[in-house]
């Protein structure tokens, strides 16, 4: 079998799904990671089925234990922020693993990284690593790390996030864009707001604008409540996602909300804060023996729920276009990876920053569906809803 050394700049989600992926098509994959370990840090994520799919597929282990973490929302259900009204209800859990093959799953990221990195040999994870440079050579990509140490790789995959060194080496220099909204994130335990309808939803509370929601969605087997706030705030650009925030000063941007909405927010005794930022669909993704992935090319507005899901479907689906790649070809397979998934990722790039999707129903067979082990991979932009 054809080895390539591939170096994963970024020990996140997409990064170690990738590590697992392609060290199961038989690459010798190392991860490089700059924090000091694997740390409990980050937001709760949503993994619609689409990404719970592309998850089964790295192992009996990975499914069953992100199953053991997990809560599984009973639906996805939208909300006017005034009136109350349903506008959409879409039945999740079995009926979604009937329809889709997989269910939805709502997880802490950190529970979701360890599944991953315990699947994932931890000698093959190289930690304090934060690269300063990348250059292509013409016998392989040169990493300089910012400690003076030096590794070189066939491949460099840039799983490294919004502001990506790999991607600046790509493009040039070049700073995300910040939306002018801010995020709230806080845990309540179930029984603060056991008499809220549908708490074991995935409930989103459609605001008067765009850039105003309220998301809440089961943690821990639904023993507590995630609650995930938006609002527009032009002079606050913190994007720490461990910064704290003010509770008084969440609850006031909500007061006109129905009350099943703000008895979520008075369940709030703590809350962070970040702001969030985006940037414009990429041209493309590879050069040479250098590509991308998740949101190191395609950041997102979370208002689809598909950042963590598409970094998992890049991953699977790099693996499967790398599978028997040698140096010979390596050039084309990731042509052809970028071409998998330009299309689907722009527009899911786009549908998330117009904040439309499911308000008042729809098809979401066209994210849902998709299969990143089953897509056939020459169907370029395959998966979207045109």
């Amino acid at each position: 079998m054809t080895q390539l050394n591939i170096g994963i700049l970024g020990g996140g989600i997409g990064g170690l799904a990738a590590a697992i992926a392609l060290r199961q098509a038989g690459h010798q994959v190392r991860v490089f990671e700059q924090s000091r370990a694997f740390l409990r840090v980050g937001a709760d994520i949503n993994l619609t089925p689409n990404a719970v799919r592309a998850l089964d597929g790295l192992g009996l282990d990975v499914a069953a234990r992100v199953r053991e973490h997990a809560a599984r929302p009973t639906h996805r259900i939208s909300r006017l922020w005034d009136t109350g009204e349903e506008t959409s209800r879409l039945e999740m859990a079995d009926s979604a693993e009937r329809k889709y093959g997989a269910p939805q799953l709502t997880i802490h990221r950190a529970d979701l990284l360890a599944v991953l990195a315990d699947a994932f040999p931890l000698e093959q994870v190289l930690f304090s690593r934060r690269a300063e440079t990348v250059v292509q050579q013409a016998d392989g990509v040169d990493i300089c790390f910012q400690d003076g140490s030096r590794d070189q790789v066939d491949l460099l995959v840039g799983a490294d996030g919004i502001h990506s060194v790999v991607r600046r080496a790509l493009f040039g220099a070049e700073n995300p864009r910040f939306t002018g909204v801010v995020a709230y994130r806080a845990v309540v335990p179930v029984e603060r707001v056991a008499r809220v309808p549908n708490i074991q939803a995935f409930t989103k509370w459609w605001g008067p604008n765009p850039e105003s929601q309220i998301v809440t969605f089961p943690l821990n087997q639904g023993r507590d409540i995630f609650i995930f706030a938006t609002t527009g705030q032009d002079s606050w650009h913190e994007e720490s996602w461990t910064g704290a925030g003010d509770v008084d000063e969440l609850r006031s941007h909500y007061t006109a909300f129905h009350p099943d909405a703000r008895a979520l927010l008075a369940a709030c005794d703590q809350v962070l804060k970040t702001a969030l930022y985006e940037r414009d669909p990429l041209p493309f993704w590879s050069r040479g023996g250098i590509t991308l992935l998740g949101d190191a090319c395609h950041p997102m507005m979370p208002f689809m729920a598909q950042g963590a899901g598409q970094a998992i479907e890049d991953a699977v689906v790099l693996a499967r276009h790398l599978a028997g790649a040698s140096h010979a070809n390596l050039a084309e397979a990731l042509v052809g990876y970028q071409d998998s998934r330009l299309a689907r990722t722009s527009e899911i790039q786009i549908g998330s920053r117009g904040n439309q999707w499911l308000k008042a129903g729809g098809n979401a067979d066209w994210v849902y569906g998709y299969d990143a082990w089953r897509q056939p991979l020459d169907q370029v932009g395959a998966g979207t809803s045109a």
